[in-house]
Formats: structure tokens, sequence, C-alpha cells
């Protein structure tokens, strides 16, 4: 038996096996591939792949992701294109808009449908690194034989997802290989920059976003670094990463309603809100004059004396 035909055997009996759909998100995923999609793991016929106007419009629609990703992009690839691997950025269908890749791998990327306007969801290739990471919006490998189709198992892929600031998947960022001594070793090297480089461009994306905002960390050290608000110039959060959406319990999608800042970060037994915001402007001011009481007061529009009234309200040392 050839080793495309035991593949096409293994996921047959695989896909049609509804224990191991629920034991292994690959099974899952092959299943969705054979029932779901109506995929044949033997079909050899090219995926889909967009016209000139088509990509064009695609790559204006995600024009400001693009921008903010490119350099990123370019990092990553020279990290890994001197081993053969090529760089791609997909939109949220799996579309691809943006690669990187070495002119010596270009007619082994192109026989390979690694390529701008290619489609690479489940629904078009069955599970493979893009497709699969979109489908269950999580970071994930996808080596040899655990491709749905076939004529795929010869590629590595390695993906992550790029959450929007709406909390909804807007891109996939995949690292693709066809070297023979791809290992899995490696791939898992690989994986982490991936992931480390995908959280960078969604953090960049984000910030874009709010221009006028101040954007804030997550404020706990267990918290992701990727978990950032926006906040306006009233103190209300405008807008939250996923993770941050996640670690305070925040909508999953779509736009926030503005909630104030202090309802994240106060504490019940402290403060009021309007006593927070004085304590800030406080220091804040201290803090430009360089502890200089009577500068601070002229700065804030109050006496000296006023100043440090409020100071001993507030716990503040004189």
């Amino acid at each position: 038996m050839t080793p495309a035909a035991h593949h096409i055997d293994k996921v047959m009996r695989t896909a049609s096996s509804d224990a191991a759909a629920v034991r292994s998100s690959l099974a899952a995923s092959w299943r969705r591939s054979l029932e779901h999609y109506g995929l044949d793991p033997a079909q050899r016929s090219a995926g889909a792949r967009l016209d000139g106007t088509a990509l064009r419009h695609g790559r204006d629609r995600l024009g400001a992701l693009l921008a903010i990703a490119a350099p990123k992009l370019d990092q990553l690839f020279g990290l890994v294109g001197g081993s053969g691997c090529g760089v791609l950025l997909t939109d949220e269908h799996g579309i691809v808009l943006d690669q990187r890749r070495n002119d010596a791998d270009a007619a082994a990327f192109g026989a390979w449908g690694l390529v701008p306007g290619a489609d690479w969801s489940e629904a078009a290739e069955g599970t493979n690194g893009i497709g699969t990471c979109l489908a269950d919006r999580r970071r994930v490998t996808i080596h040899r034989g655990d491709h749905f189709l076939a004529r795929n198992i010869g590629m590595s892929c390695i993906d992550a997802p790029i959450f929007g600031p709406d909390g909804g998947i807007a891109a996939a960022l995949d690292v693709s290989s066809a070297r023979t001594d791809q290992t899995e070793g490696l791939n898992r090297l690989i994986a982490a920059t991936v992931s480390q480089t995908a959280r960078a461009i969604e953090a960049d994306f984000f910030r874009a976003s709010f221009p006028t905002a101040r954007i804030v960390v997550g404020g706990s050290d267990d918290m992701e670094a990727s978990a950032l608000l926006a906040i306006d110039a009233d103190d209300l959060v405008i807008g939250a990463t996923r993770a941050a959406r996640k670690a305070f319990g925040l909508e999953a999608r779509g736009a926030l309603k503005p909630l104030p800042a202090a309802d994240l970060f106060g504490r019940d037994d402290g403060p009021s809100g309007f006593e927070r915001a004085e304590r800030a402007a406080l220091v804040r001011a201290l803090a430009r004059t360089d502890g200089n009481a009577s500068q601070a007061a002229r700065a804030l529009g109050i006496g000296r004396a006023t100043l440090y009234r409020r100071m001993k309200r507030l716990g503040l040392g004189a």
C-alpha cells in the first residue's frame, strides 16, 4: 500500500469513528472535513484561488492590519526562511493575502497552492494549519499525516490566530514547509515564535484601532501580555483585546459597552471613584514637579494649603 493509500484509509476509518472524534481534536477536524464539508481525502484537484481583482479587494479590506503586520512578517521570515519555510498571512476566511518565501522555493510553494489568493479554509482543503487554526480558534501544528487530504501530507503547517479589537478572528499567521527533514521538534520551536509574532501583531493592531485612547496592560502578573484595555479621556474602558475580555469577564465579541475603569481595577473597600480620580490627579501633579508642593498646587489651580489638606485626606505624605 502506498503512503497516500495508507493515509486515505486511516482518515476514513478515524473520521467515521464517533469515539475518535470525541477523544481527539484532530479526529474531530477530519470528521468535519468528511461529513460537514463533504471532502474526499483522495481528491487531487487544487483548491480555489482568487483572481487579481478579488485579491486586491481582500487586501484593501484588511489594509491597516497588513501594514502593521508587514515588518513582523519580515522579521519572522528572517528567522525561518533559511530552513525552507514560507510565511503567510490570511484573512479570517483562510484566504492567503500576503506571503514571504525565497525565490528558490517559489515553484514548490506554487505547486502546493501556498500562494496569495489561495483558499486554505477547512471547507476547501480539509484539516490543515490555516483552516483548522481558524475553525478551532487556537494555535495548531498540522504535521504531514495530520492533514486530511493525501496530497498535502508532505507539508508541515504551523499557525496561530490573530484576534481583532472586537474579539473576533481577524487573520491567521502561518509558517509552512514541505522539507522532508522538517521534524516535530523543530515545529515546536517555530510554533512558539509564530504564536509570539501573532500576539505582537494583535497588540499593535489593537493600539492602532484606538489612537486617542490610553492603552493599559492587564494588571495581574498571571495575565497574558496581550491583555490590553483602551481607556478614554473620561477613564471609560472602550476597548479590550480577547485576552483582556477573558480576564475581566467582558463581552467575548463585538463593541464594548463603555464602563468605568475603576469598576475593573478598583476595590469595593477602597476610596470612591471620585476620590481615586482626585488622588491620581494629585500624584501626577507632584510627580511632574518632582514633589514640589507649591508648583503642584499652581499646576492644579489650587492653594498650597488646600493641596496639603487634600493630600492628608487622601493619605498622601506631605
